[in-house]
C-alpha cells in the first residue's frame, strides 16, 4: 500500500520505517529541510535501538524516502498518517496548530479520496473536529481515523513489531478495516485489535499514560514517606509488587518521570477533564508529585552541601529521561543541571547518547565527557539520573580515586546500601536510609 507519514519525529519516523519494512511504499514528509536531508543520506535523526538498520535497508530497497514537498507527499499516500507534535500550552492544553496546519495542507493538495490517520496524541474530540474541517475544505472525501501509538522510547521497534494491542478509532467501518489490514503483519501473535469510536481511542491513549504515570507518582510518594521514617522503599516495593493485582511494572521509585509523553499527556487529560466540567484532583496530584520529585535530588544535594554551591563541582551520570534514548525532553537530569548552575555549581556530565542534545540546550555552561569516569574528575559528588546498564557495575575504586569526595546521590537506586557502605561512599538514594562510609 502507498503510505504517507507527515512528521519525521519520534512517532512518525518509527511508524514510517516499520510500515516500509512490511512491504509498503512509504514517503515521509517533514517541514525541516535539515532533518529531511539527513534522512535522505540514511542518517537516523533519533537514537532508537535497531531503527537505523531498518531505515537504511528499506531506503536501499526503494520502499522508503523522505521529502519536504507537501504536494508530492500528500498525493502519494492512499493512507496519510499525521504524526506531528502536540506540545502543551502554558495551561496544559495541547497545542494543535501543527495538526491544523497539516490538515489544511492535505485539503489543499488532495487529488482523490483518502483515509487520514491521526497518530499524534490529541484531546478527545479532535478527530471529530478534523473531520468537520475536512468536510468543509477538501474537494474529495476524507475519512478520519485515530490510531494512537503505545511505543516506549528505547524499545519502540519491538513495540511496533509486536504490539500489546492495536487501537483503531473510526466512524467508518471500511476505513477501520484498512488500518487493521495494515497492522496484520504485526499481530500474528494473536494480539487484539480494538475498533472503537474516535473519542474512545483518543481517551484510551491519555488514560493509558495517566495510569502509568500514576503508578510512578504513587511509588515516589511512598518512597518519600519511607525516607522520613528510615525505611528502605525497596523492601516495601517487593512486598506490594508481589501482589498479583499490583505487579512490579512502573513501580520503581526515582527522580520522577520525564519524556515527551507522560508529563504532556497527564496535563492533557487534566485539560480534557476541566473542559468536561469533571473534577481532576487525582490527575493534578499525579502531576504535582512528579514536579516535586524531579527536584528531589537537588534538594538532597543542598541539604548536604548548603544552598550556595559556588566552588562545588557535581558529576551527572545520565541525561536522557530514560535509558536507550537520546531524548532529554522533560528529563529530571536537565532540571537538576539547571538548578545546580543557578546555585553556582560547575557540572560535568556524561550520557552514552544524549550529550549532543545537552550541548544544544546548555552550550559550554556544562562540561560534557565521553566516558563516565572522566566526568568524575574533581567532583564533590555524583548524581545518577538515568539507569543506563553501564552505570550498574562500575569500578568503585576508580570512582573514589577520581572524585574529590566519595558522595553519591542516586536518583535511580542502582546500588545496594551495604555495598556502598563497604566501598566507602556516602550514599543518598530515593526512599532509602542514607549510607555513610564505613570507618
Amino acid at each position: 500500500m502507498r503510505l504517507t507519514v507527515i512528521g519525521s519525529g519520534y512517532v512518525g519516523l518509527v511508524t514510517g520505517v516499520l510500515f516500509a519494512d512490511t512491504g509498503n511504499d512509504v514517503v515521509g514528509l517533514d517541514a525541516d529541510p535539515a532533518k529531511v536531508a539527513a534522512l535522505q543520506r540514511g542518517e537516523c535523526v533519533i537514537f532508537e535501538p535497531g531503527l537505523s538498520q531498518i531505515l537504511t535497508s528499506n531506503m536501499a530497497a526503494g520502499r522508503l524516502r523522505f521529502t519536504t514537498d507537501k504536494a508530492e507527499a500528500i498525493r502519494h499516500g492512499e493512507v496519510i498518517f499525521i504524526a506531528v507534535g502536540t506540545p502543551p500550552n502554558p495551561d496544559g492544553s495541547p497545542d494543535l496548530r501543527a495538526l491544523h496546519s497539516v490538515a489544511d495542507d492535505i485539503a489543499e493538495h488532495l487529488d482523490s479520496p483518502r483515509i487520514v490517520v491521526i497518530k499524534s496524541t490529541v484531546p478527545v474530540g479532535t478527530g471529530d473536529d478534523l473531520q468537520r474541517r475536512f468536510d468543509a475544505k477538501a474537494r474529495f472525501p476524507i475519512r478520519v481515523v485515530n490510531n494512537p501509538e503505545f511505543l516506549k522510547e528505547g524499545s519502540a521497534v519491538a513495540d511496533c513489531q509486536k504490539p500489546d494491542r492495536v487501537v483503531i478509532g473510526a466512524a467508518d467501518s471500511e476505513a477501520a478495516a484498512v488500518i487493521a489490514e495494515l497492522h496484520e503483519p504485526f499481530i500474528r501473535n494473536q494480539r487484539p485489535v480494538y475498533v472503537m469510536s474516535r473519542g474512545a481511542a483518543e481517551m484510551t491513549k491519555y488514560a493509558a499514560n495517566a495510569a502509568l504515570a500514576s503508578r510512578i507518582s504513587f511509588i515516589n510518594q511512598v518512597a518519600n514517606v519511607c525516607d522520613a521514617l528510615g525505611i528502605d522503599v525497596n523492601e516495601v516495593r517487593r512486598g506490594i509488587g508481589s501482589d498479583s493485582r499490583i505487579g512490579f511494572q512502573f513501580l520503581y521509585p526515582g527522580a520522577g518521570y520525564g519524556g515527551s509523553c507522560f508529563p504532556k499527556d497527564v496535563q492533557g487529560l487534566i485539560h480534557v477533564a476541566r473542559r468536561a466540567g469533571v473534577q481532576h484532583d487525582l490527575l493534578e496530584s499525579v502531576h504535582q508529585v512528579n514536579v516535586r520529585q524531579r527536584e528531589l535530588v537537588f534538594h538532597k544535594i543542598t541539604a548536604r552541601f548548603g544552598a550556595n554551591l559556588a566552588g562545588k563541582t557535581f558529576a551527572v551520570w545520565g541525561i536522557a529521561f530514560k535509558p536507550n534514548t537520546d531524548d532529554i525532553r522533560e528529563a529530571p537530569a536537565v532540571i537538576l543541571i539547571d538548578k545546580l548552575l543557578q546555585a553556582g555549581a560547575a557540572v560535568r556530565a556524561h550520557d552514552p547518547e544524549a550529550l549532543g542534545n545537552l550541548r544544544q540546550q546548555f552550550g559550554d555552561r556544562v562540561s560534557c565527557h565521553q566516558t563516565a569516569y572522566d566526568a568524575l574528575d574533581g567532583a564533590d559528588a555524583l548524581a545518577i539520573m538515568t539507569e543506563w546498564n553501564q552505570f550498574r557495575s562500575p569500578d568503585f575504586d576508580v570512582m573514589r580515586q577520581r572524585m574529590r569526595s566519595p558522595v553519591i546521590f542516586d536518583g535511580r537506586n542502582l546500588y545496594a546500601l551495604d555495598t556502598m557502605h563497604k566501598r566507602g561512599f556516602e550514599y543518598h538514594g530515593i526512599g532509602r536510609s542514607t549510607t555513610s562510609p564505613q570507618k
